[in-house]
């Protein structure tokens, strides 16, 4: 509170307005944290817009080439035929089923350690197109969402930048809270302002509006990473097989993937593969009928699978033929519809039968959020993901232009927000920094080598401790 004298006038000490230190303190955390995360920021939003409209616009397997409808279709094994026979030396993996008849049929080949996509013709057999997935600008993309193309080393470095744009959403939205008069103004930028202010003030604004759906994105992205999502929360909830009283294999889900992109249902990817060979299950395809890909496709159309499904052949004595259809994959639109059975090769007998039901709250969750997350829900879900990834790039970019303007002139350091001295509640801000690392490991193994590089190293040399500050 300002104190006023007997005659009215301001003390020359309460003149100026005194700075918020746990405001500056935040700026700071603000500051360091956006160092790290906003290179990955950019890489991840750019990346997840080539992905959201090349399977928009030709499909992750490049799916969409129309054909011409002319009678009934060939039979999925000669079309089969044709595919594989067009990839010398090639091993027939998976089958796509179009999503509509004009559409063509996709097959996956596997030759020489690489998986061709092959689209045919339904109705004439014809080969329309081959592409080799590692070539794809789709696989391309999702490898650098994924992995940074450096395997498990990107993968973390990844997963340090989501758990610490935690640390950047929380500093920002206490930076933007509204203080004083500003009231329900900070919703809206102030488009009047000039220079450093106007970004300051599109940067908290647009950063305010897209708070919730980035700490979405980031949240659903870190359950697929290697610590946070693979090690605990997907571990966790993944589906117990068990259930399934049918023998299990040594390999689990997650070998259908094909590298970085994920075909997999997320609450499955763990959850090891039912084994063929056994007396296990219940009706499945008829005692008579062969066990091929006509009757297993057959079946599939009979126990409600419509339009675009993925079959998967089965590899080796004990695999399994796989019917699957989840949004994820763009299969549908609609995550609750998602499906996988899968079918004993010797008796066809039905070993598994997991559907959206099944899964656990969070399976739920991450169904209906990687389906959002993705783009596959409809076009107004690409329209939202695109205007959120170029906020994100705005928003990354908008921060380093601010700290461009704000650094003196040749000054031979960052010059980051000073460290007020005296923190007033600092007690709450180490709560959340504490909360933050435990429920993400690898933010606190950074925040922690943070500290100990200060105590450590900077501390000693005041000449790059300066550099930094």
């Amino acid at each position: 509170m300002v104190s006023i004298d007997p005659t009215g006038a301001l003390p020359a000490e309460d003149a100026a307005p005194k700075p918020n230190k746990l405001y500056l303190a935040a700026w700071r955390w603000h500051f360091y944290a956006g160092l790290y995360v906003i290179p990955f920021l950019v890489t991840l939003a750019l990346t997840g817009l080539v992905m959201l409209w090349v399977s928009t616009l030709s499909g992750r397997d490049g799916e969409w080439i129309a054909v011409a409808p002319q009678g009934e279709a060939l039979a999925v094994s000669e079309l089969a035929e044709r595919a594989t026979g067009s990839v010398p030396g090639g091993t027939l993996v998976q089958y796509i089923a179009p999503r509509a008849p004009e559409l063509a049929a996709i097959f996956r080949v596997d030759a020489g350690g690489d998986a061709v996509m092959v689209a045919v013709n339904p109705y004439t057999g014809d080969i329309l197109s081959e592409m080799s997935r590692r070539a794809g600008l789709y696989d391309l993309a999702s490898d650098i969402h994924g992995t940074l193309l450096l395997g498990v080393t990107g993968d973390r470095m990844i997963e340090i930048a989501a758990s610490l744009a935690m640390v950047l959403v929380a500093t920002g939205l206490y930076l933007w809270w509204p203080r004083g008069s500003q009231g329900l103004g900070v919703f809206l930028p102030n488009l009047a302002a000039r220079g450093r202010q106007l970004w300051k003030s599109l940067h908290a604004t647009i950063g305010a509006w897209i708070s919730v759906v980035l700490v979405f994105f980031l949240i659903s992205g870190l359950s697929w990473a290697g610590i946070w999502g693979e090690k605990f929360v997907q571990a966790w909830n993944t589906f117990p097989a068990e259930k399934w009283g049918a023998p299990l294999s040594d390999v689990t889900h997650a070998s259908m993937n094909h590298g970085a992109t994920k075909e997999v249902p997320w609450a499955l990817e763990q959850a090891p593969m039912p084994a063929s060979g056994s007396d296990a299950g219940s009706s499945g395809i008829a005692a008579a009928t062969p066990v091929s890909l006509d009757s297993v496709t057959a079946f599939a159309r009979r126990i409600g699978f419509e339009n675009r499904f993925q079959l998967n052949l089965p590899q080796g004595a004990e695999g399994v033929w796989t019917i699957s259809r989840d949004s994820m994959s763009n299969d549908s639109t609609r995550p609750t519809d998602d499906r996988t059975v899968h079918i004993d090769q010797y008796s066809g007998r039905i070993l598994a039968d997991v559907r959206f039901a099944d899964y656990s709250v969070y399976g739920k969750g991450m169904a209906v959020g990687i389906a959002l997350h993705e783009g596959d829900m409809g076009w107004w879900n690409v329209a939202l993901n695109t205007i959120f990834c170029l906020s994100v790039i705005f928003v990354a970019i908008s921060g380093a232009v601010m700290w461009w303007m704000r650094r003196p002139a040749g000054a031979g350091r960052l010059a980051a927000p000073p460290m007020p001295r005296d923190v007033p509640l600092w007690q709450g801000a180490v709560l959340v920094g504490l909360a933050i690392s435990l429920a993400f490991p690898l933010a606190g193994l950074t925040l922690l080598a943070v500290l100990a590089l200060d105590v450590l190293v900077l501390s000693r040399i005041p000449a790059l401790r300066r550099m930094l500050s």
